[in-house]
């Protein structure tokens, strides 16, 4: 390295947002993450005993994905080789396993490989992995934002740990903030500052757990707020609310926080919560999802979820999607908050989910039944001849219901409604039961 790469790597270190300078350089420093990382822990002691297994970080931003590999960089005898998978492809691959094949056969020297946004990698760089990754030419180590399960495939996943990390709590937030207010020499200790706690509760709750956010908003408003007539900068809420620099958006329509934040709208309304079903419906909403889909959603929860315990939600929630077809967004959203609301504290029953599933599991795993002949079509000539309809009794000549067989005789002893007692179904019990049914 020049004297002017030098310098420039320098500027570039003293100019790095608070959050890449504060990044922690050894297991100690690392705050958060007991769960793999406390003392005693899988990924504790992989990393004192520089027994490091192939493994993908998987986490939301700012939870020490990066930081981690970076300390097992620090810490271990392995070669580490990093690569974006934002930026990299095949030919980078192939170069970094030439090199890692190289020091392996003439210095017995392992490699670990570090890629990061691993799932940005497409099917053939991941492919272009895995044959090395199995013989132990490289130690891979990915992050990645998304679910690995989703976005990595199973060839390479069956060969790799998944280590889960979570947002952080408030008190890990808290202790990156005064530690970061207290080093002189990456942080921001040559400051004077004074925070308030209304301005750091803000910033704790507005950053949802992402260190990276708390760290960077600090420091945007330490160094925009003027000081005093003694030298002090002082913190205070509007100061700090001006100085967050995104609200942590933490919803990606194709990744976890998609389907988790859909995943309970559906089960609030299934719950018969209503304030729960607005909560992740209006998550939803700001968030931009497509609200036909959020309708859709809907339509088969007044199915599976209340079906006939109140056949008016089915009514409802298709005429919710109608109107959200219409106007559109934002007034949509009434219309959207409406139907999840009936569908929430509608009398529930999932009797029709059951039943079509029991007889497709009939259908698919048994002998299919023959149509009785007093059923099967008659308007054709000759039909009669084979007894085609013969016998069959026209309901509504009996005053609209008469007892006779419907089923295939395999199948005279099977029954797949079982109504509840709950909301209208109490009505349909009663009358199938009138009927000996």
């Amino acid at each position: 390295m020049d004297l002017f790469t030098m310098g420039m790597e320098e500027n570039l270190k003293r100019q790095a947002p608070l959050a890449d300078r504060m990044r922690p350089q050894t297991l100690d420093e690392f705050i958060g993450q007991e769960h793999v990382l406390g003392e005693g822990k899988f990924l504790n002691r992989s990393i004192k005993a520089d027994r490091i297994n192939s493994m993908i970080f998987y986490g939301p931003p700012g939870t020490g994905k990066t930081s981690l590999a970076m300390i097992i960089s620090n810490t271990t005898n392995m070669i580490f080789e990093r690569i974006s998978a934002v930026t990299s492809g095949v030919k980078d691959i192939r170069m970094v396993i030439d090199k890692a094949e190289e020091n392996l056969k003439f210095y017995n020297k392992r490699t670990i490989l570090f890629i990061d946004e691993i799932h940005r990698f497409n099917k053939s760089q991941q492919d272009a992995l895995l044959p090395f990754v199995e013989r132990g030419i490289v130690t891979l180590i990915g992050a990645t934002t998304e679910n690995p399960y989703f976005e990595v495939n199973k060839a390479l996943l069956s060969r790799v740990m998944i280590i889960r990390l979570e947002p952080l709590k408030r008190i890990h937030l808290e202790k990156l903030v005064k530690r970061a207010l207290r080093d002189k020499e990456r942080g921001l200790g040559q400051y004077k500052v004074d925070i308030s706690q209304e301005a750091l509760e803000y910033l704790l709750t507005i950053a949802e757990g992402d260190g990276r956010t708390v760290l960077n908003s600090l420091e945007v408003g330490v160094l925009s707020t003027p000081k005093d007539e003694n030298g002090i900068i002082h913190l205070d809420l509007e100061a700090m609310e001006s100085s967050v620099l995104i609200k942590a958006a933490k919803y990606d329509k194709g990744g976890d926080e998609h389907y988790d934040t859909v995943s309970a709208f559906i089960k609030s309304m299934r719950g018969s919560d209503p304030d729960a079903t607005l909560y992740w419906l209006a998550k939803m909403i700001n968030a931009g999802e497509d609200p036909k889909f959020i309708a859709r959603r809907i339509i088969i929860a007044a199915s599976e979820d209340v079906g006939n315990a109140d056949p008016n939600a089915l009514n409802v929630a298709v005429s919710a999607f109608d109107a959200v077809n219409v106007v559109g967004l934002p007034e949509g959203r009434i219309a959207l908050a409406q139907a999840a609301l009936y569908i929430a504290t509608a009398p529930k029953s999932n009797t029709a989910c059951k039943g079509i599933d029991l007889a497709l599991e009939d259908i698919r795993n048994e002998k299919i039944g023959s149509v009785p002949k007093h059923l099967r079509d008659a308007h054709y000539p000759g039909a009669e001849k084979f007894g085609h309809g013969v016998g069959y009794k026209y309901p509504h000549d009996y005053g609209g219901y008469v007892e006779q067989q419907y089923l295939p005789s395999e199948y005279m002893d099977k029954k797949y409604y079982h109504p509840t007692d709950n909301g209208f179904e109490k009505v349909i019990k009663d009358r199938l039961r009138a009927r000996g049914k």
